[in-house]
């Protein structure tokens, strides 16, 4: 073989390289580009990061690639053909880290919604960066004992005995109320409750993308997330039996987080005994609706400029030592398209939960 037919040879080997690294370069871009017409990713870019937590992010997603189970389980390759690709199309094929993420993240994230068939929402819960969450809090009710008439007495007596009542709440994970319901029968199911919280003129609003963590009691939904039925969850039934399967996983760091709400619900009946108290108010159901927002507004302020570390230290110490059973109450099954979407969120959060959990067993 004489020199020139050398060169072809070797030309046409580079052009072949070269075109098969167009070929992932375009991929990339059309797959990069469909997240952000269809998720509305470019509401970030006002928000840019700079050189250090850009490097943080880097770091962090690097050391948990490094480990081959997770990258794999996550890009379906190896920890170097994973960043000998982000070398190869950072150097060869202009791709560039952006203001809101790394070309590592660029590639994870595109790798693995092309290998799990998954939208970027499910994606954002392990790619998400410091401060930025999919899980804004968590809502539960809370029983408010009330004074009603001798005729109304059956409607407002719930589980409590005596008249209350419901009370929907939903706080942040500073233990801050962001949504207060009052005014609702003792009776009144959490379900229908939260049903009309949605749908009210004043409805509690759940940006898109983000969810609220709940009990078993209530309705799967993209934007409310319960733990999964039938498995453990109270935190004490992990102390001496660590988590099993992604379920029990799942289950129990919901229970974790969950807890943010009885905290919450804690420290606000400590601060003002007004709301705690078994004995018939004097007042009216609607002025005890006031007294009950009125309350949640003060327990804010208070807990941006007065938290009192010593209320908190005792409503935390009496949550230990109360023996909690999971509220098996039925909740509606829906069928819906937003039903199923949440199934496919929360077993996308458990699976990732597991794999990091098992990875870094090792």
């Amino acid at each position: 073989m004489d020199q020139q037919d050398k060169e072809l040879r070797n030309d046409l080997i580079m052009w072949d390289r070269r075109r098969k690294l167009a070929v992932v370069q375009v991929v990339f871009h059309v797959v990069y580009w469909y997240m952000q017409r269809k998720y509305h990713l470019k509401k970030y870019v006002d928000h840019p990061i700079n050189y250090l937590e850009r490097e943080k992010v880097r770091i962090e997603l690097m050391t948990k690639l490094k480990c081959i189970k997770y990258c794999r389980n996550i890009t379906r390759m190896g920890p170097q053909a994973f960043q000998d690709l982000c070398h190869i199309l950072e150097r060869d094929g202009g791709q560039k880290p952006t203001k809101r993420a790394t070309v590592e993240e660029q590639v994870a994230k595109c790798l693995y919604i092309l290998s799990h068939s998954v939208k970027n929402r499910n994606v954002s819960f392990f790619f998400r960066r410091s401060g930025e969450t999919d899980c804004i809090g968590a809502l539960d009710g809370t029983h408010v004992r009330v004074k009603v008439s001798s005729k109304d007495v059956p409607r407002y007596r719930g589980k409590k005995g005596y008249p209350t009542q419901n009370v929907l709440v939903a706080c942040s994970f500073d233990l801050k109320f962001t949504y207060v319901l009052p005014g609702w029968k003792g009776t009144a199911s959490d379900s229908r409750i939260i049903k009309n919280a949605l749908t009210r003129e004043d409805k509690l609003k759940i940006p898109n993308g983000k969810f609220y963590l709940v009990d078993a009691g209530y309705m799967l939904r993209s934007s409310l997330i319960p733990p999964y039925r039938g498995v453990r969850y109270h935190l004490k039934e992990y102390s001496n039996h660590p988590p099993e399967n992604a379920r029990e996983l799942f289950n129990h760091r919901h229970a974790s987080l969950r807890n943010a709400i009885e905290r919450a619900f804690g420290v606000l009946k400590k601060r003002f005994p007004i709301i705690a108290s078994t004995i018939e108010p004097t007042y009216s159901v609607n002025t005890q609706s006031n007294i009950v927002i009125a309350c949640c507004i003060l327990h804010n302020f208070l807990m941006g400029v007065d938290p009192d570390e010593n209320i908190t230290a005792e409503v935390d110490k009496e949550l230990e030592n109360q023996c909690q059973t999971q509220q098996m109450t039925r909740a509606p099954r829906d069928t819906d398209k937003d039903a199923k979407q949440a199934k496919l969120i929360r077993n996308v959060i458990a699976a990732t939960m597991w794999s990091d959990y098992v990875a870094n067993q090792e």
